[in-house]
């Protein structure tokens, strides 16, 4: 981002109720999750190609949503952890 467009946005948000200013930041948190998904997609389509060459059979559909649900619930065990931050509990939207 340049400096002229940084100094704008900056600009912009001060002149936003706090209310507004948070739900900006939710926006922007939004936006950085979504695009960390799709990082994290690409990736995993990126290996498709070695795995199928390595002979490694698909998961079904049950055993991905057990690994799913399963990695859920360890997120919400680290979350509910004392000295966990209670921001991240949302993260999940399970």
């Amino acid at each position: 981002m340049n400096a002229t467009v940084e100094q704008a946005l900056i600009a912009k948000i001060k002149a936003l109720s706090p209310q507004q200013v948070a739900e900006v930041v939710d926006f922007v948190e939004f936006l950085a999750a979504k695009s960390a998904k799709r990082a994290a997609l690409d990736r995993l389509l990126a290996i498709a190609p070695a795995l199928e060459a390595a002979g490694v059979e698909p998961m079904s559909e049950d055993e991905i949503a057990a690994e799913v649900k399963a990695a859920r619930a360890e997120r919400r065990a680290r979350v509910a952890a004392p000295g966990s931050v209670a921001k991240d509990a949302g993260a999940d939207r399970s």
